[in-house]
């Protein structure tokens, strides 16, 4: 797991030296193990390491047959299986990525359809003047790229296009919408209006610096549901998850897991307990002073059930005003999600604790319809049905000036094409939430929060034989008595007795808009007087928003903070100055 990035130039040019040198070094915090450079022809690529599999051998770049070359933010879950395969074949090191190059001499561009892991991967042909990016189906680990009159430049993370110079930060206003309605964007565009994402599951071929081809592969069937009984349904999850938590358990370094107390992360400790000789160690965020759940007593439980080693890491309102600045600035692909924060800390914790590596349960709620979302978009509109995210957070608040014209557009897409022939109206939810929410929020959140304190995160629920399983049940088998999950709540309860699997889903809640509320006095006039905001909103009702009280309010307030302090930092390149109101008033 790494960073990286590089730069195929138009005009057959070696790239330049310093541009990659600025990449890589933007990309530091993502591999602080070792670095790494590969410069032939027009083509030169980068790559910081963080040290996961093959600690003595894995260093990349990796060669192959005709001089080609990878680099690759990735995890290969199936490695072993390839080195099987390819049993022939004279490997120079135990990586897990090698593989990779094996694949692409024998498939060609569409090396990535046999590869079963979370991967971004730039991939150097110079016998064919090609370079190849890929990125894995859920879109776990990101890869981002910006066309140039220098040629195609690609990174881990926007701020390296930053900071080499090949872009100039500037607010794509449409992104900015949908971020501002819904917490995140959507489809291939970003923040920056120069910057682009490879989406999820799609491979692009680059010749002299341009974009000639792109492929993609799907992460959910296309199909519809199958009709199994609940007993074989049963059987193929547990097979299909006791496989995908052991092969996401290979790793030459420790590892832990991100413990809530609910469904998913429980199944998960389950069988982590029972493939490990030792206690797995279980990290678990809670919030102190009972104005929103506390997850740490039943995770508490549910730890002492399967003699797992509990990790407890409070999240208070001093680490709120304290670690937001960085966590904002950690965020370049934004997402205003109230999770970063306690995410932030808990990667912090894991680190401390010597953990490179972190199983999650990410995915769980969008392949098993954990959703409340999901019950209402599977009924029809004359029988009280809702279409997903209809009304955006800032609509009648009287806050921004001129509208958020087209933030719905990208969803509408997503929806349009998850609707194919046979899907039930719940699988269409599902599908569409898989292509923007998922990627552009949950996983964002985990990879930079992870990633900036250099520990890998690995998310069990979001593997082909899963998703393969999950997505095909039946609808009956998702949602039962008003509950999501069925099947997995029944899965829970025969194996861990203190989960109550049963109990209704409490969601996971961050007290942001009370720690706002109570310094909303001071901060209303702070937040309106920052660029970002200013340029969008109107002062004054900016500073009444932040006295107000109520859910939309709260959330409508959190969400301009933190734009606010994103803008400042990668818009305007101001760096965190120290707490929230020492950043908004520098």
């Amino acid at each position: 797991m790494c960073g990286i990035a590089g730069l195929m130039t138009i005009k057959g040019r070696p790239p330049e030296a310093a541009l990659l040198h600025s990449m890589a070094d933007a990309l530091a915090h993502r591999g602080p193990d070792g670095h790494g450079e590969h410069v032939a022809n027009n083509v030169g690529m980068v790559q910081r390491r963080l040290a996961i599999i093959d600690l003595e051998t894995g260093d990349q770049p990796l060669y192959g047959a005709r001089g080609s070359a990878v680099v690759a933010n990735a995890e290969i879950y199936n490695y072993v299986e390839l080195w099987d395969e390819f049993s022939d074949a004279r490997f120079k090191t135990r990586s897990d990525c090698e593989p990779l190059l094996h694949l692409y001499g024998k498939h060609g561009d569409r090396f990535a359809d046999h590869v079963r892991g979370m991967y971004a991967v730039a991939l150097h042909d110079p016998t064919d003047g090609c370079l190849v990016l890929a990125r894995d189906p859920f879109g776990i680990k990101p890869l981002y790229y910006t066309e140039t009159d220098k040629g195609l430049a690609f990174a881990s993370e926007i701020q390296a296009l930053v900071a080499a110079g090949l872009v100039q930060p500037r607010v794509n206003e449409a992104a900015r919408a949908a971020l501002f309605q819904l917490q995140f964007t959507t489809g291939r565009e970003t923040m920056f209006t120069q910057v682009q994402r490879v989406l999820p599951g799609e491979t692009l071929v680059v010749r002299d610096g341009r974009v000639v081809e792109r492929l993609r592969r799907s992460a959910l069937p296309d199909d519809g549901a199958e009709q199994w009984s609940e007993a074989e349904a049963m059987a193929r999850l547990e097979d299909a998850l006791s496989g995908s938590v052991k092969v996401h358990q290979r790793s030459d370094v420790p590892y832990g897991m991100f413990l809530s107390g609910g469904i998913d992360s429980s199944a998960l400790l389950t069988l982590m307990a029972e493939l490990n000789d030792r206690p797995v160690r279980a990290f678990t965020a809670g919030f102190a002073g009972g104005r929103v759940p506390d997850e740490r007593a039943r995770a508490r439980a549910v730890a002492k059930f399967v003699g797992a080693a509990s990790i407890e890491v409070e999240f208070d309102e001093q680490d709120f005003w304290t670690l937001l600045p960085r966590i904002a600035a950690a965020m370049d692909d934004p997402a205003a999600d109230y999770a970063t924060l306690p995410t932030y800390k808990l990667a912090a914790a894991a680190r401390m604790e010597g953990l490179k590596v972190i199983l999650c349960g990410e995915g769980g709620d969008e392949l098993f319809a954990g959703y409340g979302r999901y019950r209402s978009a599977m009924r029809p509109l004359w029988q009280g049905g809702r279409r997903m995210r209809g009304r955006g957070i800032f609509d009648g608040l009287g806050v921004v000036r001129h509208g958020l014209s087209g933030w719905r557009d990208g969803i509408t897409a997503a929806e349009a094409t998850a609707a194919k022939h046979g899907r039930s109206r719940l699988q269409i939810a599902q599908a569409a939430d898989c292509v923007d929410w998922l990627p552009n929020d949950l996983l964002t959140k985990l990879d930079r929060c992870m990633m900036a304190h250099g520990v890998e995160g690995r998310t069990p629920y979001l593997d082909p034989a899963v998703a393969d399983v999950a997505f095909r049940l039946p609808d009956q088998l998702k949602v039962r008595n008003g509950r999501g999950k069925w099947l997995l709540r029944g899965w829970l309860d025969r194996r861990m007795s203190c989960a109550d699997a049963f109990s209704r889903k409490r969601g996971f809640t961050v007290p942001v808009a009370s720690w706002i509320a109570g310094r909303g006095k001071l901060l209303g006039p702070m937040v309106a007087a920052q660029p970002g905001v200013a340029e969008l909103c109107d002062p004054a009702a900016v500073a009444r928003l932040y006295q107000s009280r109520g859910k939309r309010a709260g959330f409508a307030a959190w969400t301009l903070l933190f734009y606010a302090l994103w803008h400042n930092r990668h818009m305007l390149g101001r760096p965190p100055a120290g707490d929230v109101f020492e950043t908004l008033a520098a």
